[in-house]
Protein backbone atom coordinates (compact mmCIF):
# COMPACT_ATOMS: atom_id res chain seq x y z
CA UNK A 1 0.00 0.00 0.00
CA UNK A 2 2.72 2.86 0.78
CA UNK A 3 4.29 2.34 -2.63
CA UNK A 4 0.73 3.22 -4.22
CA UNK A 5 -0.12 5.73 -2.36
CA UNK A 6 3.92 7.75 -3.05
CA UNK A 7 3.61 6.86 -6.26
CA UNK A 8 -0.15 8.89 -6.63
CA UNK A 9 1.33 11.76 -4.56
CA UNK A 10 4.30 12.17 -7.15
CA UNK A 11 1.55 11.82 -10.21
CA UNK A 12 -0.42 14.75 -8.41
CA UNK A 13 -1.30 17.94 -10.21
CA UNK A 14 1.91 20.14 -9.99
CA UNK A 15 2.54 23.61 -9.35
CA UNK A 16 5.77 25.00 -10.09
CA UNK A 17 6.45 26.89 -7.17
CA UNK A 18 5.90 23.06 -5.04
CA UNK A 19 8.25 21.02 -8.17
CA UNK A 20 11.19 22.92 -8.80
CA UNK A 21 13.92 25.67 -8.18
CA UNK A 22 14.83 28.81 -9.97
CA UNK A 23 18.41 28.44 -10.43
CA UNK A 24 20.05 30.62 -12.26
CA UNK A 25 19.01 33.90 -14.42
CA UNK A 26 18.63 36.94 -11.98
CA UNK A 27 15.43 37.32 -12.32
CA UNK A 28 14.96 36.44 -16.03
CA UNK A 29 13.07 32.98 -15.00
CA UNK A 30 9.86 33.35 -13.88
CA UNK A 31 6.65 31.54 -12.08
CA UNK A 32 3.23 32.77 -12.93
CA UNK A 33 -0.44 32.11 -12.48
CA UNK A 34 -0.27 31.09 -9.19
CA UNK A 35 2.29 28.45 -10.04
CA UNK A 36 1.18 26.87 -13.54
CA UNK A 37 3.52 28.71 -15.84
CA UNK A 38 6.99 28.92 -15.78
CA UNK A 39 8.84 30.88 -18.42
CA UNK A 40 12.82 31.15 -19.04
CA UNK A 41 14.02 34.41 -20.43
CA UNK A 42 17.41 35.18 -22.54
CA UNK A 43 19.00 38.04 -23.22
CA UNK A 44 22.30 39.12 -24.22
CA UNK A 45 23.77 39.11 -21.04
CA UNK A 46 22.20 35.67 -19.47
CA UNK A 47 19.85 33.09 -19.96
CA UNK A 48 17.99 31.31 -17.27
CA UNK A 49 17.18 28.18 -15.85
CA UNK A 50 15.34 25.67 -13.22
CA UNK A 51 15.51 22.70 -11.87
CA UNK A 52 13.48 19.89 -9.81
CA UNK A 53 13.19 19.52 -6.44
CA UNK A 54 13.16 15.83 -6.71
CA UNK A 55 15.60 13.51 -7.77
CA UNK A 56 13.71 10.30 -9.58
CA UNK A 57 15.22 6.76 -10.29
CA UNK A 58 13.02 5.82 -12.99
CA UNK A 59 9.63 7.73 -14.58
CA UNK A 60 7.32 8.70 -16.89
CA UNK A 61 7.45 12.23 -17.17
CA UNK A 62 5.32 15.09 -19.11
CA UNK A 63 6.05 18.62 -19.80
CA UNK A 64 4.29 21.29 -22.07
CA UNK A 65 6.51 23.13 -23.74
CA UNK A 66 6.20 26.18 -26.24
CA UNK A 67 9.02 27.29 -27.44
CA UNK A 68 10.87 30.70 -28.29
CA UNK A 69 8.73 32.10 -31.58
CA UNK A 70 10.28 34.10 -34.58
CA UNK A 71 14.13 34.13 -34.98
CA UNK A 72 15.31 32.14 -32.95
CA UNK A 73 18.32 31.21 -34.87
CA UNK A 74 21.22 30.62 -32.07
CA UNK A 75 19.49 29.64 -28.78
CA UNK A 76 18.75 26.30 -27.29
CA UNK A 77 16.06 25.22 -24.81
CA UNK A 78 17.42 22.29 -23.56
CA UNK A 79 14.53 19.84 -21.20
CA UNK A 80 16.47 17.01 -19.50
CA UNK A 81 16.91 14.31 -16.82
CA UNK A 82 20.55 14.58 -15.42
CA UNK A 83 22.60 13.06 -12.82
CA UNK A 84 25.82 14.67 -11.01
CA UNK A 85 29.43 13.64 -11.39
CA UNK A 86 31.98 12.62 -13.79
CA UNK A 87 29.97 9.01 -14.82
CA UNK A 88 26.52 10.72 -15.24
CA UNK A 89 23.71 9.59 -16.80
CA UNK A 90 21.48 11.97 -18.58
CA UNK A 91 18.67 12.08 -21.61
CA UNK A 92 18.17 15.02 -23.51
CA UNK A 93 15.53 17.23 -25.21
CA UNK A 94 17.38 19.93 -27.19
CA UNK A 95 15.44 22.09 -29.24
CA UNK A 96 17.75 23.94 -31.54
CA UNK A 97 16.43 27.14 -32.73
CA UNK A 98 16.11 28.98 -36.44
CA UNK A 99 15.74 31.36 -38.72
CA UNK A 100 11.92 32.48 -38.83
CA UNK A 101 9.94 30.42 -40.77
CA UNK A 102 12.77 26.96 -41.47
CA UNK A 103 11.90 24.42 -38.99
CA UNK A 104 12.98 23.78 -35.31
CA UNK A 105 15.43 20.57 -34.50
CA UNK A 106 14.73 18.55 -31.78
CA UNK A 107 17.88 16.75 -30.84
CA UNK A 108 18.20 13.99 -28.33
CA UNK A 109 20.52 11.78 -26.53
CA UNK A 110 21.70 9.57 -24.08
CA UNK A 111 24.35 9.32 -21.79
CA UNK A 112 25.03 6.52 -19.68
CA UNK A 113 28.38 6.75 -16.91
CA UNK A 114 29.58 9.88 -18.58
CA UNK A 115 29.21 8.96 -22.26
CA UNK A 116 26.95 10.09 -24.85
CA UNK A 117 27.30 10.07 -28.58
CA UNK A 118 24.06 8.81 -29.59
CA UNK A 119 22.14 11.41 -31.10
CA UNK A 120 19.14 11.56 -33.39
CA UNK A 121 17.47 14.87 -34.63
CA UNK A 122 14.30 15.16 -35.69
CA UNK A 123 11.93 17.87 -37.74
CA UNK A 124 8.96 18.33 -35.75
CA UNK A 125 5.29 18.11 -37.92
CA UNK A 126 3.70 20.98 -36.25
CA UNK A 127 4.80 24.43 -35.51
CA UNK A 128 6.25 24.17 -31.69
CA UNK A 129 5.79 27.89 -31.02
CA UNK A 130 2.37 28.92 -31.66
CA UNK A 131 1.37 26.30 -28.94
CA UNK A 132 1.61 23.85 -26.29
CA UNK A 133 3.20 20.66 -26.97
CA UNK A 134 3.48 17.07 -24.51
CA UNK A 135 7.08 16.36 -24.46
CA UNK A 136 7.35 13.17 -22.46
CA UNK A 137 10.53 10.72 -21.50
CA UNK A 138 9.52 6.95 -20.11
CA UNK A 139 12.44 6.12 -18.48
CA UNK A 140 12.02 2.12 -17.03
CA UNK A 141 14.60 -0.46 -16.48
CA UNK A 142 13.89 -2.08 -20.15
CA UNK A 143 14.08 1.13 -22.21
CA UNK A 144 14.11 4.97 -22.39
CA UNK A 145 11.01 6.52 -24.91
CA UNK A 146 11.01 9.76 -26.21
CA UNK A 147 7.30 10.99 -27.29
CA UNK A 148 5.96 14.43 -28.33
CA UNK A 149 1.84 14.67 -28.30
CA UNK A 150 1.66 11.05 -27.35
CA UNK A 151 3.73 9.71 -30.21
CA UNK A 152 7.08 8.16 -29.93
CA UNK A 153 10.19 9.30 -31.81
CA UNK A 154 12.77 7.59 -30.13
CA UNK A 155 13.08 3.99 -28.43
CA UNK A 156 16.87 3.51 -26.69
CA UNK A 157 16.43 -0.02 -25.05
CA UNK A 158 18.53 -1.34 -21.99
CA UNK A 159 21.23 -3.47 -23.97
CA UNK A 160 23.48 -4.19 -21.08
CA UNK A 161 23.63 -8.17 -22.32
CA UNK A 162 26.08 -6.98 -25.16
CA UNK A 163 27.86 -4.53 -23.73
CA UNK A 164 25.63 -1.08 -23.80
CA UNK A 165 25.80 0.75 -20.51
CA UNK A 166 22.14 1.85 -19.84
CA UNK A 167 21.23 4.61 -17.08
CA UNK A 168 19.74 2.64 -14.19
CA UNK A 169 21.39 3.33 -11.34
CA UNK A 170 22.07 6.90 -10.98
CA UNK A 171 18.60 8.88 -9.66
CA UNK A 172 17.81 12.01 -12.30
CA UNK A 173 16.75 15.48 -11.59
CA UNK A 174 14.71 17.32 -14.04
CA UNK A 175 16.33 20.18 -15.73
CA UNK A 176 15.33 22.77 -18.21
CA UNK A 177 17.48 25.90 -19.51
CA UNK A 178 17.52 28.64 -22.13
CA UNK A 179 21.09 30.02 -23.40
CA UNK A 180 22.70 31.16 -26.10
CA UNK A 181 24.76 28.67 -28.14
CA UNK A 182 25.47 30.45 -31.35
CA UNK A 183 28.66 29.26 -31.88
CA UNK A 184 26.93 25.89 -32.61
CA UNK A 185 22.73 25.62 -32.34
CA UNK A 186 22.07 26.91 -35.95
CA UNK A 187 23.68 25.76 -39.25
CA UNK A 188 26.61 24.59 -36.97
CA UNK A 189 27.19 28.18 -35.58
CA UNK A 190 27.05 30.08 -38.97
CA UNK A 191 23.58 31.71 -38.19
CA UNK A 192 24.39 34.33 -35.54
CA UNK A 193 21.67 35.44 -32.69
CA UNK A 194 19.78 38.39 -33.69
CA UNK A 195 19.93 40.28 -30.17
CA UNK A 196 17.66 42.84 -31.62
CA UNK A 197 14.76 40.14 -31.22
CA UNK A 198 15.37 39.67 -27.58
CA UNK A 199 14.18 38.99 -24.55
CA UNK A 200 13.49 35.44 -26.14
CA UNK A 201 11.37 33.49 -23.57
CA UNK A 202 10.18 29.59 -23.82
CA UNK A 203 7.00 28.63 -22.03
CA UNK A 204 6.29 25.57 -19.69
CA UNK A 205 3.33 23.93 -18.10
CA UNK A 206 1.25 20.75 -16.81
CA UNK A 207 4.31 19.22 -15.55
CA UNK A 208 3.36 15.49 -14.64
CA UNK A 209 5.36 12.87 -12.69
CA UNK A 210 4.51 9.35 -12.55
CA UNK A 211 7.65 8.43 -10.81
CA UNK A 212 10.05 6.68 -8.58
CA UNK A 213 11.23 9.27 -6.21
CA UNK A 214 14.76 8.87 -5.00
CA UNK A 215 15.51 10.29 -1.11
CA UNK A 216 18.62 9.35 1.34
CA UNK A 217 18.66 6.27 -0.65
CA UNK A 218 15.21 4.65 -0.91
CA UNK A 219 12.94 4.75 -3.49
CA UNK A 220 8.82 5.63 -3.09
CA UNK A 221 8.70 2.78 -5.75
CA UNK A 222 9.94 -0.12 -2.79
CA UNK A 223 13.40 -1.78 -2.64
CA UNK A 224 14.07 -2.77 -6.22
CA UNK A 225 13.19 -2.17 -9.81
CA UNK A 226 11.07 -4.81 -10.81
CA UNK A 227 7.52 -4.10 -12.11
CA UNK A 228 4.77 -3.60 -9.42
CA UNK A 229 1.07 -5.25 -9.88
CA UNK A 230 -0.33 -1.99 -9.27
CA UNK A 231 -2.03 -0.36 -12.28
CA UNK A 232 -0.35 3.49 -11.57
CA UNK A 233 2.95 1.65 -11.82
CA UNK A 234 2.55 0.10 -15.05
CA UNK A 235 4.98 2.47 -17.00
CA UNK A 236 7.64 0.14 -14.71
CA UNK A 237 7.20 -2.42 -17.36
CA UNK A 238 5.51 -0.19 -20.56
CA UNK A 239 6.71 -1.02 -24.01
CA UNK A 240 5.45 0.18 -27.27
CA UNK A 241 2.73 -1.96 -28.82
CA UNK A 242 2.08 -2.70 -32.54
CA UNK A 243 0.45 0.80 -33.02
CA UNK A 244 2.93 3.03 -31.40
CA UNK A 245 5.58 0.83 -33.33
CA UNK A 246 4.00 2.09 -36.64
CA UNK A 247 4.09 5.56 -34.98
CA UNK A 248 7.79 5.29 -34.91
CA UNK A 249 8.43 4.13 -37.84
CA UNK A 250 6.40 6.89 -39.56
CA UNK A 251 8.43 9.73 -37.30
CA UNK A 252 11.83 7.89 -38.13
CA UNK A 253 11.19 7.76 -42.03
CA UNK A 254 9.38 11.35 -42.40
CA UNK A 255 10.96 13.56 -39.77
CA UNK A 256 14.57 11.99 -38.83
CA UNK A 257 17.22 14.49 -40.30
CA UNK A 258 20.38 12.98 -38.24
CA UNK A 259 20.94 9.24 -36.79
CA UNK A 260 24.35 8.36 -35.19
CA UNK A 261 23.79 5.19 -36.37
CA UNK A 262 24.22 5.98 -40.13
CA UNK A 263 27.15 8.33 -39.84
CA UNK A 264 29.44 6.54 -40.83
CA UNK A 265 32.61 8.93 -40.74
CA UNK A 266 32.08 9.04 -36.78
CA UNK A 267 32.87 5.57 -36.23
CA UNK A 268 35.57 4.33 -38.39
CA UNK A 269 36.43 1.55 -35.84
CA UNK A 270 32.74 0.44 -36.40
CA UNK A 271 29.25 1.13 -35.16
CA UNK A 272 27.98 1.16 -31.76
CA UNK A 273 26.76 -2.32 -30.94
CA UNK A 274 23.36 -1.09 -30.68
CA UNK A 275 23.24 -0.18 -34.19
CA UNK A 276 23.50 -3.13 -35.48
CA UNK A 277 20.27 -4.37 -34.24
CA UNK A 278 17.71 -3.37 -36.56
Amino acid sequence: MPVLVASLMVASASNFYNDFDITWGDGRAKILNSGELLTLGLDKASGSGFQSRNEYLFGKIDMQLKLVPGNSAGTVTAYYLSSKGSTWDEIDFEFLGNLSGDPYILHTNVFSQGKGNREQQFYLWFDPTADFHTYSILWNPQRIIFSVDGTPIREFKNLESIGVPFPKNEAMRIYSSLWNADDWATRGGLVKTDWSQAPFTAYYRNFNANACVWSNGVSSCGTNSSPSTSKTNSWLSEELDSTSQERLQWVSKNYMIYNYCTDAKRFPQGFPPECNLS
